[in-house]
């Protein structure tokens, strides 16, 4: 159904149809301009009143929030509509007796009057620009956003510090809502039986208060409900997680952002992006300098190969034929023993194949172990608190009769979250 209004250039009487929402007219008498307001503001309470006749069985409807009609009362009341952003205008005529309507897009909600204020389309979620500070948490209303704030902190944005709080019963800054009237019911006479809303409970004061689930759950391991912070809400609560982190649709893990897929780094360019728990890194792997005769080229963006050997030169013989760069994204006090980093090699000629640790920061957390003829294993052995990064250098070693062959080195960088998720 489309929300129609009409008046009529010369003498009228309209008259609402409740059957179907259209206007009639009666030429008896003339409209005054409160009197044609008064038919719009009619028709739009029939308008909701069947959006909620629809809502009931089931039908979802969002007309009356869409749609505006504003009907030209005489010639200096009816300027040239402008398009509203995210909207669209229906009808050209601005004459007496023509009616136009503005539409909103999906996504976004009409705001004005039918008459006086150009409306305009305001998104349905006002929370998406984050408009809340100090960590306040955005609730998104029917016609604009609330925001929740944190103990220490009031005010519409939560900008405004409080320093002292003399309301522990029902938060800081004194919010009415966590407190609110019961639902009472004569029973038999003189009798009267009174119940809360889900999430309060009734105290002696005759009042239903909030019960603060964050406080009773969430400390216990057993019954804790969010896997980092939980904010305590009228009736209810909401897990929030840390920055690098969304929500997870079980509204109670957090699961990590990857800022380097999603093109939200700070690294420049020559830099690699290397996503981590709850942030990322910009690293830029850089071949060893030139030394003894001995020099690297860089073959792909995380190895070095050792440029061929002068004649007889030993050391430039002994040094490593290749090393390679890893970055790996580590939860702090992760269980142990943990492979981190495996090590292998496709081709082996000889006959042994040994791996070791060469340099380490953080002596005692790795070790290294045989995981097969061709392979080897970086273990943690114990759990690393965060942040940290954490520094290791491997070294493979393939022999012949205990006669060196060839190298290859490991550098592997471990960055360690600050969180267990």
């Amino acid at each position: 159904m489309l929300l129609l209004g009409r008046v009529p250039p010369h003498c009228g009487r309209v008259v609402v149809a409740p059957s179907d929402g259209d206007v009639l007219v009666s030429p008896q008498e003339c409209l005054s301009q409160q009197q044609a307001l008064s038919v719009v503001q009619q028709m739009q309470r029939l308008l909701a009143a069947q959006e909620a006749l629809l809502t009931e069985a089931g039908v979802s409807s969002t007309l009356a929030m869409s749609t505006l009609t504003r009907v030209c009362l005489s010639a200096e009341t009816c300027p040239q509509p402008v398009v509203p952003l995210n909207g669209r205008v229906l009808g050209q005529s601005v004459r007496v007796g023509h009616d136009i309507h503005f539409v909103c897009d999906a996504g976004f909600r009409l705001v004005g009057s039918e008459t006086g204020t150009q409306p305009s389309c305001k998104g349905i979620d006002d929370c998406s620009s984050n408009p809340c500070a100090n960590r306040g948490t955005c609730v998104d209303g029917n016609q604009s956003y609330t925001c929740l704030c944190p103990q220490g902190w009031s005010g519409p944005s939560c900008q405004s510090p409080i320093y002292s709080c003399r309301c522990p019963g029902l938060g800081c800054g004194g919010n009415a809502s966590f407190s609110r009237q019961p639902h009472c019911a004569e029973g038999q006479p003189g009798s009267r039986r009174c119940s809360c809303d889900l999430g309060f409970q009734m105290r002696d004061s005759g009042m239903c208060h909030d019960v603060d689930e964050c406080q009773l759950f969430q400390s216990i391991p057993q019954t804790r409900l969010c896997l980092h912070e939980c904010l305590n809400l009228p009736g209810s609560y909401l897990c929030l997680c840390p920055p690098g982190y969304l929500l997870h649709s079980d509204r109670n893990a957090c699961e990590d952002v990857n800022e380097c897929t999603r093109k939200q780094h700070n690294c420049t360019q020559g830099d690699i992006c290397i996503n981590t728990f709850g942030g990322h890194r910009c690293v830029r792997p850089k071949c060893p300098p030139p030394c003894h005769n001995t020099s690297y080229v860089k073959t792909s963006a995380f190895q070095c190969d050792r440029n061929p050997c002068p004649m007889e030169n030993q050391a430039c013989r002994l040094a490593p034929t290749s090393i390679s760069f890893h970055y790996l994204p580590l939860r702090a006090n992760h269980t142990v023993p943990h492979v981190l980093f495996k090590m292998s090699t496709t081709r082996f000629m000889g006959d042994s194949l040994r791996f070791a640790i060469t340099g380490c920061q953080g002596q005692g957390v790795f070790a290294v172990r045989r995981s097969g003829r061709q392979a080897g294993d970086l273990v943690i052995t114990s759990p690393v608190v965060g942040a940290a990064t954490l520094e290791v250098e491997l070294e493979m070693s393939k022999l012949s009769r205990k006669a060196l062959l060839g190298k290859h080195v490991f550098k592997v960088t471990a960055f360690v979250s600050p969180y267990e998720f």
